[in-house]
């Protein structure tokens, strides 16, 4: 994702208690074309640890964003943005989880117990074709239950092509893949999601 955008997920509740409160990391990590906001700088807008100058007047990207931390019950304390410095979301387009770290802190993720939710969650979705990609100042990496494999950039529509080789997980990108409405590969099968 060369420019990370927001995943959706708008229709989500939030879970009491999970408010974003001093929390503004998606403020810094996300790019907002609405708003000519690049990735991985804070929003003009933004005054971290405090909130959203405009509030009143948000992008439609920020109105309709909750991270997973906030939505998603099974996520810990130890994974809201602001301490985990990275923002998980679940991609509207892909339906692949996405992990967006914060370039100030681009060793996050290989951090436990971070990584190793991320290699569970792998495990746990990989049947059902949803992939987990860790996204560090626009190089993607996708994340396996024993292993992770450099992408590089990846765009919100490209699709995966991954298969097993003996031991070693292997993955291709396939460009507009997921705007093609190609299927989700198999466990251990080549395709695309």
């Amino acid at each position: 994702m060369t420019e990370a955008t927001p995943s959706v997920n708008s229709n989500e509740r939030v879970i009491p208690g999970r408010e974003c409160g001093s929390c503004s990391l998606c403020c810094k990590v996300y790019n907002i074309p609405e708003i000519n906001k690049p990735a991985g700088r804070w929003c003009t807008h933004c005054k971290p640890g405090r909130g959203c100058a405009i509030h009143d007047a948000l992008p439609t990207q920020c109105i309709e964003f909750n991270c997973m931390w906030r939505t998603e019950a099974t996520i810990g304390p130890h994974w809201k943005p602001d301490q985990a410095k990275m923002v998980v979301t679940l991609s509207p387009v892909s339906g692949f989880i996405n992990v967006e770290v914060d370039a100030g802190a681009p060793q996050a993720w290989r951090k436990q117990p971070y990584l190793g939710q991320m290699q569970q969650w792998a495990r746990n979705n990989l049947p059902k074709g949803i992939y987990v990609i860790v996204f560090v100042n626009g190089q993607a990496t996708l994340i396996m239950p024993d292993q992770e494999v450099p992408l590089g950039p990846m765009l919100p529509t490209d699709g995966l092509a991954v298969r097993r080789n003996g031991n070693a997980y292997e993955a291709r990108l396939i460009p507009g893949g997921v705007a093609a409405g190609l299927p989700p590969a198999a466990p251990g099968q080549s395709g695309a999601a």
